[in-house]
């Protein structure tokens, strides 16, 4: 009786947690990408890019069981090689590029550590917020640094927990519950409110991304934030679209064909 009043608590706190797996361990069910790089190895979701001149253009499992507006997402990464990789979400597909490419915002996940847990947009508006920095993209899409705090220092080769919280049009990420870069997007032409969740394999340098547990809450209450001119604090500086010398890891990259 014990035992099974413990499972029961168990249940009911799972249950209360809110949390939905997205991954059943075994196979791709739900999921959509090239066969060719993506698998399910060792109750992990992988996807390898071998060489170089394996892939064209970046490729994206897709999850295919529906859209996400807002959401917490966490999800149990880890990347090997000299390369990045990234969660997709509220994303649009990119046919003219391929049957697997996608547009939208993403949780950077990168060896340099400026970048790894960034706001950025794939295919896109570019770097938002790098790690470390809370970022204001006003109506006419400039971006406005609004704080800064010492960035979130991981090693993306070892299994790290991503978190990403999305309200209307204030994005969270965070990494083993710290977060490293915030974003609320006035932006109305620019931005997503809905779309696609993903996870990216980068073309160029070779690199394994494994995932072994992905969950995703809906949040139900959120409202887009509407901008007034409190949203830029005296203190707020403006500044230029961040640029990157590691577009794929941190040493030299395959170049683009």
């Amino acid at each position: 009786m014990r035992t099974f009043l413990l499972a029961l608590l168990t249940t009911t706190l799972i249950a209360q947690d809110g949390f939905e797996p997205l991954f059943n361990g075994k196979d791709l069910t739900g999921w959509e990408g090239d066969p060719k790089l993506w698998s399910v190895t060792d109750g992990t979701i992988t996807g390898n890019n071998p060489a170089p001149d394996a892939m064209p253009h970046n490729s994206f499992l897709i999850w295919r069981a529906g859209t996400v507006k807002d959401f917490e997402l966490r999800a149990t990464i880890r990347i090997t090689g000299d390369n990045n990789t990234g969660i997709q979400y509220r994303s649009r597909p990119l046919p003219e590029v391929g049957p697997f490419a996608i547009t939208g915002y993403q949780c950077d996940i990168h060896p340099a550590i400026e970048h790894t847990g960034m706001t950025y947009e794939e295919k896109g508006r570019g770097i938002f917020g790098l790690n470390g920095q809370t970022l204001v993209l006003d109506p006419k899409a400039e971006r406005w640094l609004i704080a800064e705090h010492t960035p979130v220092k991981v090693d993306v080769s070892q299994w790290q927990e991503y978190t990403i919280i999305a309200k209307g049009n204030h994005l969270t990420h965070k990494i083993n519950g710290q977060i490293t870069s915030e974003l609320t997007d006035f932006d109305e032409k620019g931005r997503a409110l809905e779309g696609l969740l993903a996870i990216q394999l980068h073309r160029g340098n070779p690199n394994t991304v494994q995932i072994k547990d992905i969950r995703l809450k809906v949040i139900t209450d959120a409202k887009v934030i509407p901008f007034t001119e409190t949203q830029l604090p005296p203190t707020a500086k403006k500044i230029p679209k961040p640029t990157t010398r590691n577009p794929q890891g941190t040493g030299p990259s395959t170049p683009a064909k």
